[in-house]
């Protein structure tokens, strides 16, 4: 089953038949954890880097923000049997989408506050494609945790 996450959003799986996907990831990014042992994965979709952004808005869709959304994700695959340790990350997005002049940098932004959250969870990121100015869609497949990119019509192994 394709199971989709929209923008602000993420979902988990430990189905082998199903594959979770998101679209059109711009400024935002995509970010894949996957257990190979517990073969158990999740993906989430967010658009601003910190929760300390919008505190108000941070409690209502923790989901939104790189750092309580990745958070979310990792309580809900370590509470159904994933171990943090055995974990493959790999992120996709942040790209430099209607801000020409890079005067928000939203998408360098995300993908530094991502990495440094990794970093101090002690998780290295095991591949990503990141950045340019083509949005991109994002699928990681439960079966086996491949993790695959579609952007400017080709699509290839992330």
């Amino acid at each position: 089953m394709n199971i989709v996450v929209n923008v602000s959003d993420a979902r988990l799986s430990a189905d082998p038949a199903d594959t979770i996907t998101t679209y059109s990831l711009g400024s935002c990014i995509g970010l894949t954890l996957y257990d190979p042992v517990a073969r158990l994965g999740g993906m989430l979709h967010f658009q601003l880097p910190s929760a300390g952004m919008d505190a108000d808005r941070a409690r209502r869709q923790p989901l939104m923000f790189g750092d309580s959304g990745f958070a979310w994700l990792l309580g809900q695959l370590e509470g159904k049997g994933a171990v943090k340790r055995r974990m493959k990350v790999k992120l996709a997005g942040a790209a430099q989408i209607l801000d020409d002049h890079g005067v928000f940098n939203i998408g360098r932004r995300n993908h530094a506050a991502i990495r440094k959250v990794l970093w101090q969870q002690g998780l290295l990121i095991d591949g990503e494609d990141i950045g340019g100015s083509s949005p991109r869609n994002l699928y990681l497949q439960i079966a086996d945790g491949a993790v695959t990119v579609r952007k400017d019509g080709m699509q290839a192994p992330l």
